[in-house]
């Protein structure tokens, strides 16, 4: 049965989230953190964990941003194939919650129209949105808003089918040493392997976002772990001043590919992973 969603539902979701996702880090990446502080070895790296954390109370006692690079506002929508959305077109209406949440969220606009003259759109609009039909008659809105300290530092790889997982592994390596202390670390690595040019790279993006529940084959989950535990034998540490740890978590999603070539993106995020998701 088709269902009537006013979008204007949407817009309001996306604006609350926007607010939410900027001054309360996830639980997930709450917890990471703080099992980071407490099993840092270096005293100078504990002690920059334990900022962050008390960075992360202040911001959800005062309700102000957790950093000032509010980000980049990008929005996953997957729409229930059985639903029919009615009042704004549904774009206007998700940029229209993004735009009403950077002002009276006082948010930091970080966005400009065009890419050479940079001229601030003064509103952190437009959002970048990723659609998807799935089945069903519900709307679920995903919400990551993208830092580029961090978002500066991500690649993209094409490799050769020969090169095999140990391409995929110096790939990923090669990334995290060139972003050094520049992706703000600790860091969160969202790996996309497969697919096209740039299907590896929004795989790369949601495996920030939305990882958990996703299926991944078994090479990839020890990919996760192997890599998660290498990067932080490279020594960069929080805040790249050295220490155990430089990532939180290595998010691995993949697809599958053309017989000439392996695809590789790689999407670093620091600490402050912002994610949310809403059922409408």
């Amino acid at each position: 049965m088709i269902r009537e969603i006013d979008t204007k539902q949407v817009a309001d979701a996306v604006k609350e989230m926007c607010i939410g996702v900027n001054y309360k880090l996830s639980a997930d990446m709450e917890q990471k953190l703080s099992t980071a502080a407490r099993e840092e070895v270096a005293p100078l790296g504990k002690k920059i964990l334990g900022q962050l954390l008390e960075n992360l109370e202040i911001a959800e006692s005062e309700q102000i941003p957790i950093c000032q690079d509010t980000g980049m506002a990008v929005v996953f929508l997957e729409v229930g194939q059985d639903v029919h959305f009615v009042g704004a077109p549904i774009e206007e209406a998700i940029n229209g919650g993004v735009k009403e949440a950077y002002e009276e969220g006082f948010l930091r606009k970080s966005v400009v129209g065009d890419p050479i003259e940079r001229v601030n759109t003064k509103d952190n609009t437009p959002a970048v949105i990723h659609y998807a039909i799935v089945p069903g008659n519900q709307v679920k809105i995903t919400v990551g808003p993208k830092g580029f300290g961090s978002e500066n530092m991500s690649r993209v790889f094409m490799l050769k089918p020969a090169d095999g997982i140990e391409g995929v592994k110096n790939a990923i390596l090669t990334a995290v040493k060139d972003a050094g202390p520049n992706a703000c670390p600790p860091m969160v690595v969202g790996v996309g392997v497969g697919g096209t040019f740039e299907k590896a790279a929004i795989m790369a993006k949601e495996a920030l976002v939305k990882h958990e529940d996703e299926y991944r084959p078994q090479w990839a989950k020890e990919l996760e772990a192997e890599m998660l535990e290498t990067i932080n034998g490279l020594g960069i540490g929080p805040g790249g001043l050295g220490g155990s740890t430089t990532a939180l978590a290595v998010n691995v999603r993949t697809y599958p590919t053309h017989i000439a070539g392996l695809p590789v993106a790689i999407n670093i995020c620091c600490h402050v992973n912002r994610h949310m998701e809403r059922t409408i």
